[in-house]
């Protein structure tokens, strides 16, 4: 390497190791430049570059102003966008580096968005694996088959419609519907159905996301799954939603149920959803320009009445009371049985045979059907002593013995309704509680 006096005419030559080029540096500094002030020339070869060099001493302020004007400010790199801009024209990365909570993943590692230089084809064009299972978050219907029955005083696609023409209506449109109901009547299934022949891909949570043993962790869980729903509405142009399931079993109060911080948050979270749906925060610096498209809210529970007053207000939440008719119960278990050959006046005699039943009543009676076929096809393939080397340690060219379902037929439902009633009516007279807990009152 030489370094040489770019004010004088002078070269030195400097040793590549360490030591001899911090000798030689500083014996060049003393004997040709005293003045501190001098420009040093760097190079790599014995003929100097006299058009490059490096400044050992500090300009003054108005050399610097005159030098920034002139000389156009050096990109790191042609591959790297670090001089991107944020929509209000602030350092991009100086904006995220400030948010509380800085768990942006989606700007991390993908194409066109930040230092392009880490994306490579390895992986995909975008190498955010995350994004990609953060969107699975969401349901697509897929292994719903088949032709079912939606009842047509459902409410939910009214819902949805009036929320996402909100902005065209001159009225005030609740942001979440609740519909409640008693056990089994199908409250989530119809409400799925709907989903599917609406091409709707909602984002479903279930109460036991409710509760955290963190504070605050349920209130943001659900922002983010908001933001998500709108996303998917502004990424796929798809309709989304958010759909959280008995949500009186995570937020009712029952008796001297206690009352956690993470309920408080949850309600207030939901409460401020609903007064204001287009600017939902996740712990970040509010920005004007975010604005979070508004996407319904749909709840399901058994008792409305056990959740806090006000959440559930006229204004805030539109109420559904799912109880179906009998036209509507003969029609859906029709639909449920129409490929076994069951004729729509057998499964009048069915739900007459069994009145005041809940519709996941007349699912199981054909699932009960299946008992007596399975214990035979165990039988089949060598007894239960061999069922987990049958089932699970085959190889993998092994098939499994080919299983023939039952025939369905009206004698063989009616039998496993008797057998599920009896079961019923068992579990409620003989009450065992009272024979292990002698001091328990009726």
């Amino acid at each position: 390497m030489i370094l040489g006096c770019y004010n004088c005419n002078s070269e030195l030559i400097i040793f590549p190791n360490n030591r001899s080029f911090l000798r030689s540096y500083d014996l060049f500094i003393n004997k040709f430049s005293p003045n501190p002030r001098k420009s040093f020339l760097f190079s790599s070869s014995s003929k100097r570059i006299s058009t490059s060099f490096v400044s050992l001493s500090k300009k003054t302020n108005s050399e610097e102003n005159e030098s920034d004007e002139n000389v156009p400010k050096r990109k790191i790199s042609d591959q790297s966008s670090w001089e991107a801009k944020d929509s209000e024209g602030k350092d991009y990365l100086y904006r995220l580096g400030k948010e509380a909570d800085n768990m942006n993943i989606s700007v991390g590692a993908r194409a066109g968005v930040i230092d392009d230089l880490f994306v490579g084809n390895f992986l995909g064009r975008d190498s955010d694996i995350v994004f990609d299972y953060r969107q699975k978050v969401t349901r697509s219907f897929e292994y719903l088959k088949g032709d079912y029955y939606i009842a047509p005083v459902f409410l939910v696609i009214c819902h949805i419609v009036k929320n996402y023409i909100a902005h065209l209506l001159n009225t005030k449109v609740p942001l979440i519907l609740g519909i409640w109901g008693g056990k089994g009547q199908g409250k989530s299934f119809q409400t799925e159905l709907i989903f599917q022949a609406m091409g709707v891909e909602p984002v479903i949570m279930s109460a036991g996301e409710l509760e955290s043993e963190r504070a605050g962790e349920p209130g943001k869980l659900i922002r983010e799954r908001y933001r998500t729903a709108s996303q998917v509405v502004q990424n796929k142009g798809k309709m989304s939603c958010l759909m959280i399931n008995d949500i009186d079993a995570g937020l009712g109060r029952f008796g001297n149920t206690q009352m956690t911080v993470n309920n408080q948050i949850v309600v207030g979270t939901l409460m401020n959803l609903s007064d204001n749906p287009t600017r939902v925060s996740i712990g970040q610096d509010w920005r004007e320009t975010d604005i979070t498209h508004r996407v319904p809210v749909i709840v399901t529970g058994n008792d409305l009445s056990t959740i806090y007053a006000p959440l559930i207000r006229d204004g805030r939440m539109d109420k559904f009371y799912w109880q179906p008719t009998r036209e509507d119960i003969i029609s859906i278990v029709h639909r449920m049985y129409e490929k076994d050959g069951i004729s729509r006046d057998a499964v009048v005699n069915i739900v007459d045979t069994f009145p005041n039943q809940a519709l996941d009543f007349y699912g199981a009676l054909r699932s009960r059907t299946y008992d007596r076929s399975i214990s035979k096809w165990v039988d089949d393939i060598g007894g239960f002593e061999n069922l987990g080397k049958t089932l699970l340690k085959r190889r993998k060219e092994d098939k499994l013995p080919t299983f023939i379902p039952p025939k369905q037929t009206v004698e063989a439902l009616l039998e496993s309704g008797y057998s599920l009633l009896k079961e019923q009516q068992l579990i409620m007279e003989t009450k065992l509680s009272k024979e292990y807990m002698k001091n328990l009152e009726d």
